[in-house]
C-alpha cells in the first residue's frame, strides 16, 4: 500500500485511458490523459503547486503569506487546495462568466472568491487579472501567482507531464493534443514530446484570436483568447510558447459541447467543455492517420464543474445548441432571416441609411465588414421606423448614437427550444432574440412568439 503524505503528493501521474466508442471507424487509437484524476480536479493542480513551491522557494511567498490569482475556476481550486496544506491564504478574482459549481469549489476549499464582469477590455482597472495584481499589491504578504507569465507553469509540464505520457505509451505516441489556455499546459507537454518527434496540435475554439478567430465570445470555458474590442494591446501570456505548436484544429462550440456529453453517455468520462474541444480536434487528427500512429489528448477537468451548464439540458437549449424532446419549436414559427446589425457607435443618420423597417440588433463593433453574432455582445435593439419619427421631428438627432435609443439587451431563446416553453418564460413586450449555437440568428417582436405554428394548422 502506498501512502502519501499529504494531498500534494497525489498531484500528477495520472491515468492514460483508450478511447473505444467514440473512435468507431477511426484507425489509429486515440488516447485521453485524464487530468481530473488530480486531487483538485484539473490539471491546474500541477502548475499551482509548482508555481507556489518555486515562490516559496524564493521568499516571494512568506509563511502565512496570501496567494492571489486571476482565474476561470481551476487554477484557483489548485491554489486553494495548496494554500490549504501550506498554510497561506487565498483570494481568487474570477470572472462572472463561470460556471457556479466552480465559485462553490473555491468557496469550500476556503478560498475568498472576487466576482468581476468577465467581458472587459484588458486595460480596464475591473479586468480579472489586473483586479487580481491590484489586490495582491494591496493585501500584507500578498504574492500573485499570475500563471499566464510564471515559467513554472509551463515548466512543470515539460518536466512531469510530457514525460508521463511517453512513458505511459512506451514511446509510442505520436500525436499530441491539447487546448490553449494560459499555454502552459502545451507548451511544457509538447516542449518534452516534440524532442521525440511528436506532432503537436492545439484545439482552439472557433472564434479564439490565438487560432485567427474573431476573439468574439465563446461558451466553452478556461480554453482560448477572447479579445474586447476595446482592448488597445493585445498581449498574449508569455506561458505560451507558440513555436511549439505545429497546427491548430479549430472547433466550433457545437462540436466542443456534443463531444463532451457522448464522452460522458459512450465512455464513461464525464469532463468539461475543453476537455470536449480536444477530443473533438483529436478525433479530427486521428481520423487521418493509420493504425501506426497514437494520438492523446488532454483533458482539463471534470464535468462536474458544469452540471448547470453543457450537461443540463435547458441551457444547452435555451442557447441553441440542443433541440427540446418534442415540438413545435421557435424556428416552426420564426424564420433564420438573418440577423438585422447595427454597431453601437454609429448614428442615428448611418443606421437609417442601412435599415429601413423591422428590428435592429445594437452590437459591440468589431470587423465592420462581418459584425459578432454573439450573443452576449449584442446589447440592444433599435426599430428603425421609430428613429426615423424621432430624426423628422427633430433633424439634430440624426447625429446621435444609436446606442442612446436601444432598448436593453432582448431576451433570447434558442431556435429549437419548445415554443410553449419558450412563451413561458418571456414576459411583457421585449424583443426576442433567437440563437443557434450561441450566436443570433434573428430579432423578432415578443408576438412572433404567438403565431400558430404552420406544422399545426
Amino acid at each position: 500500500m502506498t501512502v502519501h503524505r499529504s494531498v500534494l503528493d497525489a498531484v500528477g501521474g495520472t491515468p492514460l485511458i483508450q478511447l473505444n466508442r467514440i473512435t468507431a471507424g477511426i484507425a489509429a487509437a486515440v488516447h485521453v490523459k485524464v487530468e481530473f484524476a488530480n486531487p483538485g480536479g484539473s490539471v491546474k493542480d500541477r502548475a499551482a503547486l509548482a508555481m507556489v513551491r518555486e515562490a516559496e522557494r524564493l521568499g516571494h511567498l512568506q509563511p502565512g503569506g496570501v496567494i492571489v490569482e486571476g482565474s476561470s475556476g481551476n487554477t484557483g481550486v489548485g491554489l486553494a487546495m495548496v494554500a490549504a496544506q501550506h498554510g497561506h491564504r487565498a483570494i481568487v478574482v474570477v470572472p462572472d462568466t463561470i460556471a457556479r459549481e466552480k465559485v462553490a469549489l473555491l468557496r469550500a476549499y476556503g478560498a475568498q472568491v472576487v466576482q468581476t464582469v468577465g467581458k472587459l477590455p484588458r486595460e480596464h482597472p475591473e479586468h480579472v487579472n489586473n483586479l487580481a495584481r491590484r489586490i495582491a499589491a494591496e493585501t500584507p504578504g500578498g504574492w500573485h501567482a499570475n500563471q499566464y507569465d510564471n515559467p513554472a507553469n509551463p515548466r512543470v509540464h515539460e518536466l512531469t507531464t510530457g514525460p508521463e505520457i511517453w512513458e505511459q505509451t512506451d514511446g509510442r505516441v505520436t500525436h499530441l493534443v491539447a487546448g490553449v489556455g494560459t499555454g502552459g499546459t502545451i507548451s511544457g507537454t509538447g516542449r518534452y514530446l516534440k524532442q521525440h518527434g511528436v506532432t503537436i496540435v492545439a484545439a482552439d475554439p472557433l472564434t479564439s484570436v490565438y487560432s485567427g478567430g474573431d476573439g468574439s465570445p465563446y461558451f466553452v470555458e478556461s480554453i482560448g483568447h477572447y479579445l474586447h474590442p476595446s482592448t488597445v494591446d493585445d498581449v498574449w501570456p508569455q506561458a505560451f510558447d507558440q513555436g511549439v505548436i505545429d497546427r491548430f484544429e479549430r472547433i466550433p462550440d457545437r462540436e466542443s459541447l456534443a463531444v463532451a456529453r457522448r464522452l460522458a453517455r459512450e465512455e464513461g468520462l464525464l469532463v468539461g467543455g475543453s476537455a470536449g474541444t480536444a477530443v473533438a480536434a483529436a478525433l479530427r487528427v486521428a481520423a487521418e492517420l493509420g493504425p501506426e500512429h497514437v494520438v492523446v489528448a488532454i483533458l482539463p477537468d471534470s464535468g462536474r464543474s458544469y452540471l448547470s451548464k453543457y450537461f443540463d439540458d435547458d441551457w444547452m437549449t435555451q442557447l441553441g445548441f440542443l433541440d427540446a424532446p418534442h415540438g413545435p419549436f421557435v424556428r416552426d414559427v420564426v424564420q433564420e432571416h438573418g440577423l438585422a446589425v447595427a454597431h453601437a457607435g454609429h448614428s442615428l443618420a448611418a443606421v437609417l441609411d442601412i435599415h429601413s423597417d423591422g428590428l435592429v440588433a445594437v452590437v459591440t463593433p468589431r470587423d465592420s465588414d462581418t459584425p459578432t453574432r454573439s450573443a452576449p455582445e449584442v446589447i440592444g435593439v433599435v426599430e428603425p421606423a421609430a428613429l426615423r419619427a424621432l430624426v423628422a421631428t427633430d433633424p439634430a438627432r440624426s447625429d446621435d448614437d444609436v446606442t442612446a435609443h436601444a432598448a436593453p439587451a432582448p431576451v433570447a431563446v434558442g431556435a429549437g427550444e419548445n415554443l410553449a416553453a419558450a412563451r413561458a418564460r418571456l414576459a411583457g413586450d421585449a424583443p426576442v432574440l433567437v440563437l443557434v449555437d450561441g450566436r443570433a440568428v434573428t430579432v423578432v417582436a415578443r408576438s412572433a412568439l404567438e403565431q400558430v405554428p404552420v406544422t399545426s394548422r
